[in-house]
């Protein structure tokens, strides 16, 4: 499978009409053992016997399509276990698809805002999040237009048993995996970064850092390579989440 070698300068690839699939999302819970937030872009799908606590979010950057169509479809496939309970945010910068940039409206990158908390966006994000109880995993649903293939980013500080091997190995499955030895300038290994970062040393938090900081300790950022068919990338982050959820 050949990258298409659309995205010169940023991504250039297919977009998604996003109110549409959050209607198709809409649909996909209707009925189901769901639970649409109030007051944020959020559902739950409690669990009373829940032995973990899995988060899934999508659709922090509006060039990255494949997120949120992951989330589509995980819905309509519907395959949870039963031991887990879900919490899930299909699209935390909505602003952004329509104008097809990585950036809010507003022109910031909310991955970027989760120290500081300068946009509404992330303010509502982690008034909701500390809402929540704590999970034992967090998968953060990403692309990266430049990239030879799948990746992941792992954040583990207390050396819990990995998953990224897993998620690799799923993802491999339907999609290249970049066995590149430097991925955004940072040490990887088979498709795998496993970054020694203190969050607190960083002037600038993705929301993966605060997640590992407030509310989990094991933190996965899938990226999925947005050179490739837009049906690859769905594909390979739906399995790379599949993979974790049959783990846990």
């Amino acid at each position: 499978m050949n990258r298409l070698g659309q995205n010169i300068g940023g991504y250039r690839g297919e977009t998604i009409d996003l109110q549409r699939v959050l209607q198709q999302i809409d649909q996909a819970v209707a009925g189901k053992n769901w639970v649409r937030d109030a007051d944020f872009l959020a559902l739950r799908r409690p669990n009373p016997e829940a032995r973990v606590h899995v988060y899934i979010s999508a659709g922090i950057h509006g060039d990255e399509p494949a997120g949120p169509l992951a989330v589509l479809r995980l819905l309509q496939e519907d395959e949870w276990p039963d031991a887990a309970a879900i919490w899930l945010c299909p699209c935390l910068n909505p602003t952004g698809f329509p104008l097809n940039r990585r950036e809010s409206a507003a022109g910031l990158d909310l991955n970027r805002d989760y120290r500081h908390l300068h946009s509404p966006e992330a303010r509502a994000h982690t008034a909701w999040l500390q809402r929540q109880p704590r999970f034992d995993v967090s998968l953060c649903l990403h692309e990266d237009w430049e990239s030879n293939g799948f990746y992941v980013y792992e954040l583990n500080p207390d050396k819990k048993p990995s998953l990224a091997e897993k998620i690799i190995e799923a993802a491999a499955t339907v999609c290249p995996i970049d066995f590149s030895e430097i991925i955004e300038d940072r040490p990887a290994r088979n498709g795998i970064i496993r970054p020694d970062l203190v969050p607190a040393d960083r002037p600038q938090w993705p929301e993966a850092f605060y997640l590992i900081t407030h509310k989990s300790r094991l933190s996965y950022t899938l990226e999925a390579p947005s050179d490739f068919p837009l049906p690859v990338r769905v594909a390979a982050l739906a399995a790379a989440v599949q993979a974790v959820l049959a783990a846990v």
